[in-house]
């Protein structure tokens, strides 16, 4: 079970009904705060992404004790002095076998520059389990979050809960993608832990790694959703900022860079002093 933000199904009404909330499926903010608060209530991770944890205490679920699964994922694959097993648990094993080639190829090879590069990868992707842009968005939340593009209601509501129309509605006509026809928007929407955004970022990323992206981006949130997150961070020069030190103010001038201001700073803080403690 993983229901988040933007999810519309009959899971979501069943959800919404349990959470005492008027039951239309969408799963939008108000949806999404009353996961945080029930989580926050009951001892759970507060981020509002119901898994089978969440689901089970809010339907009232008790989970029957099955035999322990076998070991079947790979062994941590040890990167110079990176000591990679000690994210075992913190990060999932599936990006933790991603690290030495990326590290590798980027020059994110030392614990500093590492716990960087993760505390941000992991706040952009919501403790990595995004690899793709949420565009699905209300008319109220265009309005909010694109008011440039989207100035009145009556043309907010021609585009509210349509992610292809909307991505390609606000990225058109720049990052090198064409006008709201050509469908440039959506195909090279944000994908991987650091959101790779646009045409001219998608051609660039693909040059690096010697692959045609153009033709296939959706690789860019599965194979590649690490080594594309390092190739915006090699291009933005964010290593050199990293090797400043292990302050807030070194992790805020990243944020900066990254984000473009300093949303979520604290998590990104936090997650940063987590990782830097395992690997230091």
């Amino acid at each position: 079970m993983l229901l988040k933000r933007g999810d519309n199904n009959d899971n979501v009404k069943k959800l919404q009904q349990k959470l005492g909330l008027e039951p239309i499926g969408n799963f939008g903010p108000k949806t999404e705060d009353a996961v945080k608060a029930f989580q926050a209530k009951n001892g759970l991770t507060a981020d509002g992404i119901v898994g089978d944890g969440t689901w089970n205490k809010i339907m009232g679920v008790t989970p029957q004790p099955s035999a322990p699964a076998p070991q079947v994922s790979a062994p941590i694959v040890s990167s110079g002095p990176l000591k990679l097993e000690k994210l075992k648990g913190h990060i999932p094993d599936a990006v933790i076998q991603m690290i030495p080639e990326t590290a590798a190829k980027f020059n994110i090879n030392s614990p500093l520059r590492l716990a960087h590069f993760l505390a941000q990868c992991g706040h952009e992707s919501g403790g990595f389990k995004a690899t793709s842009e949420n565009l699905n968005y209300s008319a109220k939340g265009l309005m909010g979050i694109f008011k440039k593009y989207f100035p009145t209601e009556a043309l907010a509501n021609a585009y509210q809960r349509n992610p292809q129309k909307i991505a390609n509605k606000v990225y058109a006509n720049r990052m090198a993608n064409g006008d709201e026809a050509s469908g440039d928007g959506y195909k090279f929407r944000g994908r991987g832990y650091i959101q790779l955004t646009g045409k001219d970022n998608y051609t660039q990323f693909g040059k690096a790694i010697g692959e045609d992206i153009l033709s296939n981006p959706d690789v860019v949130s599965g194979k590649y959703a690490l080594l594309s997150a390092a190739w915006f961070w090699s291009k933005n020069g964010l290593n050199n900022l990293a090797d400043g030190g292990s302050t807030d103010a070194v992790v805020t001038s990243i944020t900066k860079r990254v984000n473009g201001g300093t949303i979520g700073l604290a998590d990104r803080i936090k997650h940063f002093k987590e990782y830097y403690h395992l690997l230091a």
